[in-house]
């Protein structure tokens, strides 16, 4: 790979992430000190505005990938069942965004598309992007429209090179659709083995988290309240949104602000895997989601810019009105609900937000709507039945029974009873606090401006009487 000289550069572990950000600024195009205001504010607005397409421009570049204008479903039959279980006047009518109708079955798609297009229009011979997750195959069939090489970086195996079902299947439509992928162990060689590609290949770099991926996003929101509207006449009430990295949160609530939904509540769902740490060889097969939980969605939250770039356009707490988690078992269950109530088969994590829904609807009058606002394809190794068996092999307890009995990495407990289901919510004070705690560990300054002061008001969603209180008790 790579032209002539370039393997004569030291590629140890140590050096290669030393030149990280001038790999970055290479492989990505954008100036990102141009918004730097100090070590620890950024011009976020100035950032989107100057380095991403405009909505207009996004959607028209998501036409001609074939991507978007998804449709919207009304899940009667689970409705009914959350206003059977519901106080009386409650139980929100519940819609959801089939995303798995995009090309390579989710809203990734979204994401990669503006990212594949800027890669070929700005000359770049190939991209990569290193993902567990549906992004892989997204970018994989984008660079396929676009006639452009792709090379996919995957975390799939522990150190006994045991594969979860779910990251195999990725795999194999990536490689479907003409990447090629690179398997690894769980542990830091991802970000090295990226920056270490990028190097060699002069390849666009498909972050996640650039202003490209995020803008991507915009188009989901601005789409579903579209259609509520056209369809509704009013508004949703709520929209539910799966966690993770937080630019699904992040680019539907601003589709969803720059389509005037000013009143929707955005509420964020991760699934439980406390104690979990997603960089342990052991606790690496003993989770079932390797996406949208909390091992992505808490420490995003709390310090966004832990990403392949130099600030992430992934902004989460920005946006969030609300955090919940659910369990494994609850999103099996619902998963296997959709499929047999409503008639609708989608992969396990896409649902993760739904099974928030089945609950979150019930505080809700019947007039109003609540939008959950992505699905995901499903295939062998993304069945639920692929997955808890291969949990079961690692040792985990699958029974039936209370969700909340539930212990990540040694319990699946799922549900007896629809009315069993519920979400659990999580401090946004608590995050916010983090938050305002690593800016200031990772900036290491001492003394806080007044123009910093702002930018952590905006960052956190609250304040400047907040933050300034909360600086105080951090001294």
């Amino acid at each position: 790979m790579g032209g002539e000289g370039k393997l004569t550069k030291d590629i140890s572990y140590g050096s290669v992430l030393g030149r990280k950000n001038d790999i970055m600024n290479k492989a990505l195009g954008i100036d990102y000190a141009a918004f730097e205001i100090s070590p620890l504010a950024f011009d976020y607005e100035g950032m989107m505005n100057n380095t991403a397409y405009s909505l207009e421009e996004t959607a028209a570049i998501q036409k001609q990938a074939g991507v978007g204008n998804t449709p919207l479903f009304e899940l009667k039959n689970l409705t009914a069942l959350v206003r059977a279980n519901s106080p009386s006047g409650k139980g929100a009518r519940i819609m959801v965004k089939d995303e798995a109708a995009n090309p390579a079955g989710s809203f990734k798609d979204r994401r990669a598309s503006i990212s594949v297009y800027h890669a070929r229009e700005k000359g770049y011979p190939g991209v990569i992007a290193a993902t567990s997750g549906n992004y892989g195959a997204a970018v994989a069939s984008q660079a396929a429209m676009r006639g452009l090489k792709c090379i996919i970086v995957q975390e799939v195996f522990d150190s006994k090179h045991i594969g979860q079902p779910e990251i195999i299947e990725k795999t194999r439509k990536c490689e479907a659709l003409g990447a090629e992928v690179i398997q690894l162990t769980v542990g830091p060689e991802l970000f090295y083995m990226s920056l270490l590609l990028l190097e060699e290949t002069g390849f666009f770099n498909a972050s996640l988290y650039s202003p490209l991926g995020i803008s991507g996003v915009e188009t989901l929101g601005y789409e579903l309240a579209g259609q509520v509207r056209e369809r509704y006449s009013q508004d949703p009430a709520a929209v539910i949104v799966t966690h993770a990295g937080g630019g699904n949160v992040t680019g539907t609530a601003r589709g969803l602000l720059k389509a005037g939904c000013i009143d929707t509540k955005v509420i964020g769902v991760s699934v439980d895997l406390m104690g979990l740490h997603m960089a342990s060889d052991y606790d690496f097969n003993r989770k079932s989601f390797t996406t949208g939980h909390t091992g992505f969605g808490v420490p995003f939250a709390s310090w966004p810019d832990r990403t392949d770039v130099p600030r992430s356009a992934a902004r989460p707490l920005r946006y969030l009105d609300r955090y919940v988690t659910v369990t494994q078992g609850e999103v099996f269950y619902v998963t296997q609900a959709l499929a047999e109530v409503e008639g609708l088969e989608r992969g396990p994590a896409g649902n993760t937000s739904l099974a928030a829904a089945l609950a979150i609807a019930s505080e809700y009058d019947q007039d109003e709507i609540v939008v959950v606002q992505e699905t995901e394809y499903t295939g062998a190794g993304k069945h639920p039945m692929a997955q808890l068996n291969f949990a079961k092999n690692m040792g985990v307890e699958i029974r039936r029974g209370d969700p909340a009995e539930n212990v990540p990495g040694k319990t699946i407990v799922i549900p007896e009873r629809f009315s069993q289901l519920q979400v659990t919510d999580q401090s946004l004070g608590k995050l916010r606090r983090s938050y305002l705690r690593n800016s200031l560990e990772s900036s290491k300054i001492t003394h806080v401006s007044k123009e910093e002061v702002d930018f952590l008001a905006a960052e956190t969603r609250t304040s400047r009487e907040w933050v300034v209180q909360i600086l105080k008790e951090l001294k």
